[in-house]
Parts: C-alpha cells; structure tokens; sequence
C-alpha cells in the first residue's frame, strides 16, 4: 500500500450533485504556507516498536477491528464540562502542572535509559493521567479536542481539490541528504588524490588508503548498521543544506502538535543525529518524537484496536509527510512513517480498499488541522529548535489556543 495509497482508483456509486456535497463538507482549499527562516529514546520515526509487536502478533483475532469506523459520522468534540472541583494534589495553574509533566517525562526517560520498563510505564501513565486531570480541571483546553472531519470514504479527485497531489506526498525521497552524500564521498575521494599527489604515495600505499577507508565504512554498516556515515551526512545536511534543519524541524513539529491535538502526549523529541548521538549514544537515528503511548500498547497486546485509537495513529504517521508537503511542495523525509503505517494495516489484515480509505481520509484530516493551525506551528517549530522541553512545547500549545474557538 504505502506509497501507492492515495493514487489506486476506485468510485464511490454517488452522482455528481452527491459528490459536490460531499465535497462541500470538506475544508476550503489554502495555499501553502511559507516556510519562517528560521528528545526520550530516540526512534526514528513514532510508533516503531508498536509496529514490530503489531505485527509479530498478527492474526486474524488479534487484527480485528470495529467496522463502525467507516459509517460517515462527524467527528466533533464534545462540549467542555464544567471545570471539576480541585483536590488538594492538584496543580493549582498551568504551569504547575508543566512543571510536573517534565518530571515525569524525565523519570520516564531515565528509566529507559536504566532499562527499566516498569518504571518508564508508570512514569508515561502518570503523564497521561495529570494531563487528563488538567482537561477536567480546565487548566488544559487543546489535548484532544481538535475538530475532525466526518469519517467517510473519500476519493482521489476529493484530496486534489484540496490541493494534495498524491505523487507528491507518499513518495518521500531524501534528496538533500542523497546530494549531501554524494557530495561527502566526492570530497573523500578528491582528498586521498591530493595527499597521493602531494605525498608522491606508490600503488601500494595508494591501495592501502582505500582498502582502509572501506573497512571503516563496511566495520560502521555491521556495528552501527551506517550510523557512523549517517551521523556525518546528517550533521553536513545542515550545513550545506539551507533548509534541511528547518525542514526537519517542522516534520517532527507536526508530528508533536497533530498528536496534542488529538489526545496524543507526546514525551520526547530529537531534531538532529548529533543531538540523539548526544544525548543516548544513538546512532543511526536522524530525528523523531516519542509519545506516551501505553494505552495503545495495551490494545495491541490484548487484540484489541480501538477504531479511534487506528484514526489517531494513522492521522500521528501522516502528521510529518504532509507537513513537508503542505509547507516545501513535497516530502522528502518520512518514508518510514508510511511503511509503519502500511505495516500496521497489513498486520490488522485491511483490504487495499480499506487501507486506501482509511489513508484517504488521515490525509485529509491531518491537512485540516495543519492548516488551521499553521501560525502554531510555526512557533512549536521555533520552540523545538530552541530546545524547549515537551511541557514548554505543551504550554505553548495551551497558551496558543486558550483562546481559539476552532480547535
């Protein structure tokens, strides 16, 4: 499925005054918004290791769903309750209760730094329960309460009318890095003629360099599986690269705010392969952004998928793609996104009309929210790059939307 999703033909039995309704119901289409110049173990891309367990555990019990996720409902969030009474162990504002999600993320990432997952499980569920206790007191307003587009099947003419190009969005290739690379290998190469020349080096020794430098390379692909090369080429992509790192640094932003804003917490990002070099001697990781996602853990372990919890991963997988697409015209980092995604709907055992529909209908939805919230997301953006901790990221977020009436 991956890449060929959104591109596979296939009609809906509705005439042409129906499907210009249906078309009505979705967002007006906006141009792109311009680009402003401008932690958690790390993992490549969100969801990996869900991914690995959903479909180690595959079968036909444990890939059933509830059908009901294709009926054409609107999604919308529900009216706010009144704020409950505040108990003495609750945070008295917001940014008391900030203060308690960054420790409980950094006990969390602690944790699994030791190895510990009892512990990194509490820490994730404590974060999870304070900023639900935050939405009922009213000290939180945007975490998961973002409106959604109906639930339907959706066509290809419908994503183009709101200026997504399919070709252009699940196809990501890594051009600048592939460029960066390859101008890397030519910089190596031309050094060892110039210090042959310069040297006067015979044939042996000329041999000698050579056969040295690809037992360097072949030695980094068996123990860092090419972390080594990929640490470089990452940190000249940033260099040479003009909008590399503010590329990248939107991609994980997107992925950060699609996820508050449908109910997601995120617990950690990385921006860069230095920076998750850094902080967890990790290599082979170029960014990404962890999320405390215990709950889901749990409904993959039991066989049990929520069919809002599939809505809200597909809608998290897509979140970085479409940000690349939506803000520099295509996406080029984010494959592995779509292959995790595509991996999840094998191991649920969809039919490519499903698959189809259900990628359909994330990219749509996912686009709205971006769309909506681009302002946002520009500073989350600048937040990220400045190094801002999650609860700085979450207390943006509130502060942002406090007074916005259309999540």
């Amino acid at each position: 499925m991956s890449r060929y999703a959104l591109q596979r033909s296939w009609r809906l039995e509705t005439s042409a005054p129906q499907r210009r309704r249906a078309q009505s119901g979705l967002p007006a289409p906006h141009a792109a918004v311009p680009v402003a110049p401008a932690w958690g173990r790390p993992a490549s891309r969100p969801y990996a290791r869900i991914i690995a367990a959903a479909a180690a555990d595959a079968s036909p019990a444990a890939g059933s769903i509830d059908e009901s996720i294709f009926e054409p409902v609107e999604v919308q969030p529900a009216a706010a309750p009144a704020p409950a009474p505040r108990g003495p162990d609750d945070p008295p504002d917001l940014p008391a209760l900030i203060r308690l999600l960054d420790e409980h993320f950094a006990a969390a990432s602690a944790a699994d730094m030791d190895g510990d997952p009892v512990a990194e499980l509490k820490a994730e569920e404590a974060a999870t329960r304070l900023i639900e206790r935050g939405r009922e007191l009213g000290l939180v307003r945007g975490f998961g309460t973002a409106r959604q587009l109906p639930k339907r099947l959706y066509t290809i003419d419908e994503l183009k009318l709101n200026k997504v190009e399919p070709e252009m969005l699940l196809s990501p290739k890594d051009a600048s890095l592939i460029g960066v690379r390859n101008q890397a290998r030519i910089a190596a190469a031309a050094g060892l003629a110039a210090a042959a020349w310069n040297g006067h080096w015979d044939t042996s020794s000329i041999l000698l360099a050579l056969a040295g430098g690809i037992g360097v390379l072949v030695a980094d692909q068996v123990a860092n599986g090419g972390g080594g090369e990929a640490l470089l080429v990452d940190s000249l992509g940033r260099v040479l690269v003009r909008n590399y790192g503010p590329r990248v640094a939107y991609h994980e932003a997107g992925h950060l705010l699609v996820a508050y804003l449908l109910g997601l917490l995120p617990r950690a990002y990385t921006l860069s392969s230095l920076d998750a070099f850094l902080r967890y001697r990790a290599l082979n990781v170029q960014a990404g952004t962890r999320f405390c996602d215990a709950g889901f853990q749990a409904e993959v372990r039991s066989g049990k998928l929520k069919a809002s919890s599939l809505e809200r991963f597909s809608c998290v997988a897509l979140a970085g793609v479409l940000t690349e697409y939506l803000r520099f015209g295509r996406a080029e980092g984010g494959l592995g996104d779509v292959l995790q995604l595509d991996t999840m709907f094998r191991a649920l055992q969809f039919s490519q009309k499903k698959a189809d529909g259900e990628v359909r209908w994330a990219v749509l939805n996912c686009a709205a929210l971006l769309r909506r919230h681009a302002a946002l997301h520009d500073q989350l953006a600048a937040a990220m790059v400045a190094g801002a901790s999650v609860g700085q990221c979450v207390l943006l977020l509130e502060e942002r939307l406090a007074g916005v009436e259309d999540i």
